[in-house]
């Protein structure tokens, strides 16, 4: 049923997808305007370099984030081992711990002067590092290791969902025409979950990609650090444009692989729900193969860094707790929740212009809407910088000829560029949480409130808001935690002197002093539990069905 929306309502909905997709346009622009000399130097010198770190970066993360998660997918979905229940959900716990913390605390480990190598040393008799060879962990292969340890849940969720669903038939089919196990697992049971573990991949890859503070940190020059330092070092926003266009050449391109590889999705056998499933008894050397390779994905990606902070946390507590914590804290909570705030509003007004309109465009809004999703953080800051450098000269300029004081940099030299940038960001979240509430509504509903005599105001009002209250709590809270934890862009687009706790943890972490933002950085994992937990209560509930 076409319901007649106020006209307010459908220019509105427009309006706001243009205004949160004019990053991308505006990028674009900026990319496709003549090249600047910065950046035809970069191009004859370290750009190469530049690409081919990014490229190595990708299949690094993804090669060995593959060799992580998808064993450990398997035995989650097929077998029985002791704390199977548990080991579900510690698994997806590496997501909550920002990588450049771990990071630092492996570097601290494994670096010459750490633990692991004065052991080795005290063990051997070796004096120097002439006596020996260690792996440097400040290098892309340490870069590939960190992240593959923090991004790998992507793909498990997705393998191990995968694996779930797939029909036993198959299997035992492919069992009796005499395949062993192990051929059964290479033949038929992961080239039916081939769709969802390149999807994982191609997350895993835009992460990766879109990572600042951990290839920063272990000096491995990217595009991402070079879209950092042609913008804050040399103030050319020419070159970062261009760079950042890079950038979003190769999400497009991850983005195309993830949807080419889903094209036959359709033809793959599910399991519907009538088959009984049995879990493989594991003994012997598997058994204890299984539970150690789980429990070691899960001691590396979060128990072993989070105990290093709470040992930090301890041991300098005096040093580490002040009151300027809480200042950091507190322009955290007021940027990512006005973000959320803003993001909840604007996908239920384009929510509920997709519903009740009904029209072949009335998708587009919300898609536009939900683009900056794919951007990495510091190529949606260049996106965003533009428009609002534009705005703030197109508003000076009208006070000057209208006789009044021009303000300066309202809007980008204010925290206001940081939330719209994050409601830019992360709108698909909220979007997708209330679109899918809205779809549970019965369209019956609609029809009954409207022989009742309600105008789509009040429909929304006593009726859709009700019934969604939980969904957009849920994008709500979200939101709000992709903010609190957002690097890349607060790094570029903050105001002066204005700090959060994620730029706080990695200024601590750039100058080797972790130890003093054990406080912050653990507030940030804590926040980042939250949807963690949430996601597990969804999955257990979908296993249960």
């Amino acid at each position: 049923m076409n319901h007649n929306l106020p006209t307010y309502w459908r220019a509105g909905s427009w309006l706001l997808a243009l205004l949160l997709f004019s990053p991308v346009i505006a990028l674009v622009l900026e990319a496709l305007a003549p090249a600047s000399e910065l950046f035809d130097h970069l191009w004859d010198t370290v750009l190469t370099t530049y690409i081919v770190n990014s490229v190595l970066l990708i299949l690094g993360v993804g090669g060995l984030g593959a060799v992580l998660a998808i064993p450990a997918a398997w035995v989650m979905a097929n077998a029985r081992i002791p704390a199977r229940d548990q080991l579900q959900w510690l698994l997806v716990l590496p997501l909550a711990m920002p990588s450049y913390v771990i990071a630092y605390i492996y570097t601290d480990l494994l670096e010459f002067a750490g633990p692991v190598q004065r052991f080795l040393r005290a063990l051997t008799g070796w004096t120097s590092a002439a006596d020996y060879s260690f792996p440097e962990i400040r290098s892309l292969g340490g870069a590939i290791i960190v992240l593959a340890l923090v991004l790998y849940p992507y793909l498990y969720l997705l393998a191990r969902t995968a694996f779930l669903e797939q029909s036993k038939s198959q299997t035992l089919a492919s069992r009796l025409l005499g395949c062993s196990p192990l051929h059964s697992f290479f033949r038929v049971t992961l080239p039916m979950a081939r769709p969802a573990i390149i999807t994982g991949l191609a997350l895993m890859g835009m992460e990766a990609l879109g990572d600042f503070a951990t290839v920063s940190y272990f000096s491995v020059p990217t595009l991402t650090t070079a879209v950092y330092d042609t913008w804050l070092g040399y103030g050319s926003l020419n070159a970062a444009a261009k760079i950042s266009a890079m950038m979003l050449l190769v999400v497009m391109l991850l983005i195309s692989m993830e949807k080419y590889s889903r094209r036959k999705q359709q033809l793959y056998q599910k399991n519907t729900g009538q088959e009984q499933r049995e879990l493989i008894e594991l003994s012997g050397w598997s058994k204890w193969l299984a539970i150690g390779w789980c429990w070691l994905l899960v001691t590396l990606g979060f128990l072993l860094p989070s105990l290093v902070l709470v040992e930090y946390l301890i041991a300098y507590f005096d040093d580490s707790w002040s009151s300027a914590l809480f200042e950091y804290g507190i322009n955290s909570l007021m940027v990512s929740g006005s973000a959320a705030a803003v993001a909840c509003f604007i996908a239920l007004f384009l929510g509920v212009y997709q519903r009740l309109q009904r029209t072949s465009l009335s998708r587009i809004p919300a898609r536009l809407a939900s683009t900056g999703y794919a951007l990495p953080g510091n190529v949606l800051a260049i996106g965003v910088l533009i428009p609002m450098t534009l705005s703030d000269n197109l508003l000076n300029e009208l006070l000057i000829h209208w006789h009044q004081s021009p303000v300066g940099l309202m809007f980008s030299g204010s925290a206001i560029t940081l939330v719209f940038a994050y409601v830019v960001r992360f709108s698909a979240v909220a979007v997708g949480s209330v679109e899918s509430s809205l779809g549970r509504v019965s369209p019956s509903l609609d029809m009954a409130s409207r022989t009742l005599g309600c105008n789509p105001e009040e429909m929304v009002k006593r009726v859709h808001l009700p019934l969604i209250r939980k969904g957009m709590l849920a994008g709500l809270l979200l939101v709000f935690i992709e903010g609190m934890k957002e690097l890349p862009a607060t790094l570029l687009l903050r105001p002066f002197n204005f700090e959060t706790l994620a730029t706080r943890v990695f200024q601590y972490v750039s100058d080797e002093q972790l130890e003093y933002a054990a406080p912050a950085a653990l507030v940030l994992v804590l926040v980042g539990l939250v949807p963690l937990i949430m996601l597990n209560r969804s999955l257990e509930r979908q296993e249960q069905q």
